[in-house]
């Protein structure tokens, strides 16, 4: 097998090329398996050129780095260390992100149940406690936005997730939908004073519209409420539902977690060290939060 200087600099484009654009993707594919394309990169057929796993295991064998962590061997031994480097990082990101769609997921869940609340509204229900119900949901709801709309936007830890996006937007989208108690003649909770600021993405409710409605026509009123509860509640459990976007997200980044973990001593001792992450205030929060839950 070649371990030669030039064989070794060409797997080093190869697997920043190849194989970390599948490590480090952000693809929220529910079908995307990150170690299943990984594998599918390293070839088993005999006149093909060595894969990094051989030349971790040959090469790998002598230390020769230097004090300032550059595996001198290497025929570029610094482009070698900022792929290190960029691993580093990396592996932090994915820990803090981990953390933080964790948390979107409790609180998801925690909406779905939030909205099959509203279920038990019926006709018999005080007017006054079906705006006190929807008071609260209204607030439930903004918790959530509150919470997540600063991570989804730029800057913030789930900056271009699409699982994050989705799942803010289906929510919304949810509360905004105008044919729930359309055989009633409603349009949805903006009838009965629910609606959803265009910039802030805030519920607020009118309660004088509420009551116009429900001294005009209760049981059309109670018959939206219910509609939109079934349909809210299971936009909250398909979010979160083996296969959607919140749990393969989860598992992509778990996956690439694991991955670094059991190759990272072997990357360092081929490619160098690489500089320690030094993660923003917003991302070493995330981290520890990541590290009291999974540990290191």
């Amino acid at each position: 097998m070649d371990v030669s200087p030039a064989a070794i600099t060409q797997n080093i484009a190869n697997f920043k090329s190849q194989m970390i654009g599948l490590l480090f993707g952000s693809s929220d594919d529910p079908k995307g398996d990150f170690l299943s394309a990984l594998q599918s990169q390293q070839s088993a057929a005999k006149n093909e050129p060595p894969d990094i796993s051989s030349l971790l295991t040959q090469s790998g064998k002598t230390n020769d780095r230097s004090a300032n962590g550059r595996k001198l061997s290497l025929f570029d031994p610094e482009s070698a260390f900022k792929m290190m480097t960029t691993i580093n990082n990396r592996d932090v990101l994915h820990k803090a992100e981990f953390s933080e769609m964790s948390k979107m997921s409790g609180d998801v869940e925690h909406m779905e149940a939030v909205g099959q609340h509203l279920n038990g509204i019926t006709l018999s229900t005080p007017n006054s406690d079906i705006q006190a119900q929807l008071q609260s949901f209204a607030a439930e709801y903004n918790n959530l936005v509150q919470r997540f709309k600063p991570s989804v936007q730029n800057g913030g830890m789930l900056e271009g997730v699409q699982a994050a996006e989705i799942s803010l937007y289906e929510l919304e989208q949810s509360v905004k939908y105008k044919f729930f108690g359309a055989k009633d003649g409603l349009h949805g909770l903006g009838d009965l004073g629910i609606t959803i600021d265009p910039h802030t993405k805030l519920a607020t409710l009118d309660s004088a519209k509420l009551d116009a409605v429900l001294a005009r026509d209760k049981q059309a009123a109670v018959n939206t409420v219910q509609e939109f509860s079934a349909n809210f509640a299971k936009s909250a459990d398909l979010l979160n539902s083996d296969g959607n976007f919140i749990p393969n997200r989860l598992d992509n980044l778990s996956r690439a977690i694991h991955y670094i973990a059991d190759h990272k001593d072997s990357l360092q001792a081929e490619f160098g060290l690489g500089d320690p992450a030094k993660p923003s205030k917003q991302v070493a929060q995330a981290l520890a939060a990541y590290k009291q839950i999974c540990g290191s």
